[in-house]
């Protein structure tokens, strides 16, 4: 176990890497001058130069990325072009409405996946199983940010019983922030609910044809008992992992539907960012969040060893 997580740990450097290689370059290499916007287009030849200067933007590429990754090696992402701020400080700033977006959907997909692939399984090749399989498809199907203009437009310009953008801090009243919250959430669960739900239904069908499943049920023991107690429990590792992977993907995955309900989390301050041509906060939080993705992942295995011990003896005897 010290082992694997020695060697996850440190295989997140070079991913961190590959990531900031890429991410500088893009940013660097795509239209617009940070200069430029900064002073505005009456600005002077001789102070746009200066500037340059100042911000180190004359020296060749590389020099700027060795530089660049040398600091964020010492823990130091830099700061704004823009802000009076720190990237750290507007990022952890941002990251509360994120975390409370992507839990909130989270929770919603866990309960309408893990009760979908639930029923799907029992009812096997009926009517439920049809239906519930055809919503899964048309759930991962659609895109979110699709979705959400449905369900703006639905529920909150017609029926009115949402707001159509905006957002309330859990620190200021809980009810009004799972108010505000709710379509978004809903818009960005529908997917990992789907594929939840078709993971649940699939691994749990495997497990059915079982030996102790057959054992299970000739002994007497109900249905229900046979579904929950013994199918269900024996196919929560994958189930784990896939709900692990889904959350990491909804916390770095929030970008559109951020900015289609107007909530003030990391995907609005990086699309701003990119608006305004602030490269530093661009290549800092997104270096921030490929580590966030990393450690959930990174815990999500952590978990799985400990819910089954056999996958510490497969992963000792890999190494």
């Amino acid at each position: 176990m010290k082992r694997f997580l020695f060697h996850r740990l440190l295989a997140l450097l070079p991913v961190l890497l590959v990531v900031s290689v890429v991410v500088f370059c893009l940013v660097h290499l795509a239209p617009g001058d940070p200069v430029q916007v900064i002073l505005g287009n009456d600005a002077s030849p001789q102070d746009v130069a200066t500037l340059r200067q100042q911000m180190g933007l004359d020296k060749p590429l590389i020099v700027q990325f060795l530089h660049w990754f040398s600091a964020v090696l010492r823990g130091d992402l830099g700061h704004s072009l823009f802000l009076n701020s720190s990237v750290m400080a507007l990022f952890l700033q941002h990251l509360p409405p994120t975390l409370a977006l992507a839990l909130y959907a989270q929770s919603i997909a866990l309960v309408l996946g893990l009760l979908g692939g639930v029923i799907s399984a029992w009812q096997h090749g009926r009517l439920a199983d049809r239906a519930i399989r055809a919503i899964a498809t048309f759930g991962m199907s659609v895109p979110g940010f699709l979705l959400g203009l449905f369900l703006i437009f639905f529920f909150a310009v017609q029926l009115r019983w949402f707001p159509v953008v905006g957002y309330r801090s859990t620190n200021t009243d809980l009810l009004m922030n799972i108010w505000y919250l709710t379509l978004p959430a809903i818009a960005l669960a529908l997917r990992i609910a789907a594929l939840i739900a078709r993971m649940t239904r699939a691994v749990m069908l495997d497990v059915m044809q079982e030996g102790f499943i057959h054992t299970a049920r000739a002994k007497g023991v109900p249905e229900r008992g046979v579904l929950l107690t013994h199918t269900l429990k024996n196919s929560l590792i994958p189930i784990l992992t896939i709900c692990g992977e889904s959350f990491a993907s909804l916390v770095t995955g929030t970008i559109v539907i951020e900015s289609v309900f107007g909530i003030p989390g990391v995907g609005s301050l990086i699309v701003d960012a990119i608006e305004r041509r602030d490269v530093t906060v661009v290549q800092g939080v997104v270096l921030l969040i490929t580590v966030c993705y990393v450690l959930i992942n990174l815990a999500v295995d952590l978990l799985s060893y400990l819910a089954d011990p056999r996958l510490a003896v497969e992963g000792a005897e890999n190494e």
